[in-house]
């Protein structure tokens, strides 16, 4: 009797220390994705996506990102860093770094090599330039380094930096179709990834072409086909369906995928084959899986937010998610399981397109102002004292004002009333304003969470509401507007209780908030904020 309730005892004690993570994590990121997106498309959603998570797990409508520039990279590293990139470092997806005096990509990694088959630049790559451990490092420490953590994405910045310094692996896609990985991660490619390259799985899809999912009339929310507000898809006459993907794939290469729904399709696909042959969940030592579905922002940049293509492209994504949650729920079992959904940023309305529409905007191309900085130098001061321009940020050549006799501090007060006077221009914060941030100016909060003085510029540009730094056509994003930094936020799966806030929330409280749910340290950067209502597990 003793040896039996002894038993029954153990058995209890274990259940219990299995239950305090769940098997799997999986964070997905959908690039530049508004949550605008899953209002205006609600209608034509099935109900086994994006609806299946909104109606059974916690949604946060008003998660914002607290910082710009609003980039890719530094989208990635702050959902999985718990901070932003004053601390994290990734403060953009490349930047003029003022210490090296030379451009700098945010995964470039000379001292690594290609891993697959690829071109040695698209190899190049780790995560050598995140300064903060992320909760996926925190969860293979946690685990003796026992636990797996993958990371994917057709983007190289989008697998590496959500993955962390201590992955088991990181797959990006390349032009050539396969996915690709670095020496960073090891010496040879798993057998696994090299069986799914030589399937050359993405043909199935360019062979297809890409045409409406749905009927015509399903995207009354969009644009018509072929509007004024677009740009043209890899050299096609006109951004109108269908596409034939098979031609542009013949005069370009595989890449052509990347600015099709079908990325995302092939990107799940890999992601299937990770959990079979990672055996990914299938114990009680938590695993990670980073997905990050990097078509929506291609065709985004490229056609806007109010093309059909836009809309077709969420419409599929729909059907690969609630695909994706079957397969979960079969291979992983429902309730081992904790999935987030967020976005790395958003997107701004094309410019064109409001002023269309009697809104008093318009686009500035990022040349355009770096060259009337460059006229302004040299007819203020007899020279280009510009060093650079590149996200917002403004270097001076402090070496040639020194050597002009000139006084850094006249030089930057004169480019900032020269700044402002420019059309498009809210604000303009000097290097040592940022650094003095009291936390009182609104604006100025954002500059400062994005700013690292060791790789920032001297001076930091605030656009206008509604202004941009882009073409005509397309959009794009970067800024502290609520149109770039309100995304999704959803929570599902494992000890997730179903309800929704209205209360306004910052995406750097994603990871630590996973860190107390799962009980692993916080990422060593984070302020250690967290979302309470995902930690509430009542009904």
């Amino acid at each position: 009797m003793k040896k039996s309730i002894l038993l029954l005892a153990l058995f209890i004690i274990t259940n219990l220390s299995a239950q305090q993570r769940p098997k799997l994590v999986v964070g997905i990121v959908v690039d530049q994705m508004k949550m605008e997106y899953l209002y205006r498309f609600s209608d034509d959603f099935s109900p086994n996506g994006f609806k299946k998570l909104m109606d059974n797990g916690y949604v946060f409508q008003n998660m914002h990102y607290n910082y710009m520039p609003t980039y890719t990279a530094p989208g990635h590293a702050s959902i999985y860093t718990g901070t932003t990139p004053a601390v994290h470092g990734i403060v953009g997806n490349e930047w003029f770094s003022r210490t090296l005096e030379k451009d700098l990509y945010c995964t470039d990694d000379a001292g690594v090599k290609i891993v697959g088959d690829g071109t040695a630049e698209e190899g190049a790559m780790s995560p050598k330039n995140l300064q903060t451990t992320t909760i996926t490092d925190e969860v293979r420490m946690a685990t003796n380094f026992k636990g797996k953590v993958i990371g994917m994405s057709l983007k190289d910045r989008g697998a590496i930096l959500p993955a962390g310094h201590f992955a088991n692996w990181a797959f990006w896609f390349s032009k050539t179709g396969s996915f690709i990985s670095s020496t960073f991660y090891g010496d040879k490619l798993p057998e696994w990834v090299s069986e799914f390259n030589n399937e050359k799985n993405y043909l199935k899809y360019i062979n297809k072409g890409w045409n409406l999912f749905k009927p015509a009339s399903v995207y009354n929310e969009s644009l018509p086909d072929d509007n004024p507000y677009e740009g043209k898809l890899y050299g096609s006459e006109a951004p109108v369906f269908p596409y034939d993907l098979k031609s542009m794939y013949e005069k370009n290469d595989a890449g052509i995928i990347r600015a099709t729904p079908y990325g995302n399709d092939l990107l799940a696909d890999f992601a299937k084959r990770a959990i079979e042959k990672e055996e990914l969940g299938k114990d009680n030592i938590t695993d990670f899986l980073t997905i990050s579905f990097s078509s929506t922002d291609y065709v985004g940049h490229l056609l806007g937010p109010r093309s059909m293509e836009l809309q077709d492209t969420y419409l599929r994504l729909d059907q690969t998610i609630a695909d994706f949650l079957t397969y979960l729920d079969k291979a992983v079992g429902k309730g081992n399981y904790l999935l987030f959904l967020t976005a790395d940023h958003a997107g701004a309305e094309n410019v064109i397109y409001l002023k269309d529409h009697k809104y008093n905007v318009d686009n500035y191309p990022s040349k355009e102002v770096k060259k009337s900085m460059q006229d302004f130098s040299a007819k203020t001061f007899g020279s280009d004292l510009l060093l650079n321009y590149s996200n917002f940020n403004v270097f001076l050549n402090k070496e040639m004002i020194n050597n002009n006799g000139l006084e850094l501090v006249k030089v930057k007060q004169a480019f900032k009333d020269f700044l402002i006077s420019q059309p498009q221009v809210k604000k303009v914060y000097t290097e040592e304003e940022i650094l003095a941030n009291g936390g009182n100016d609104y604006s100025l909060n954002f500059v400062a969470k994005g700013y690292d003085a060791t790789q920032n510029g001297d001076l930091v540009i605030v656009d206008k509401p509604g202004d941009i730094e882009y073409s005509t056509t397309g959009t794009s994003h970067g800024t502290m507007y609520s149109y770039d930094t309100h995304v999704p936020a959803i929570f599902y799966g494992w000890h997730i209780k179903k309800g929704e806030s209205y209360d306004k929330k910052e995406i750097t409280e994603i990871a630590p908030t996973i860190s107390q749910k799962i009980k692993v340290a916080f990422p060593n950067g984070t302020e250690a904020k967290v979302l309470q209502e995902v930690l509430d597990e009542n009904k």
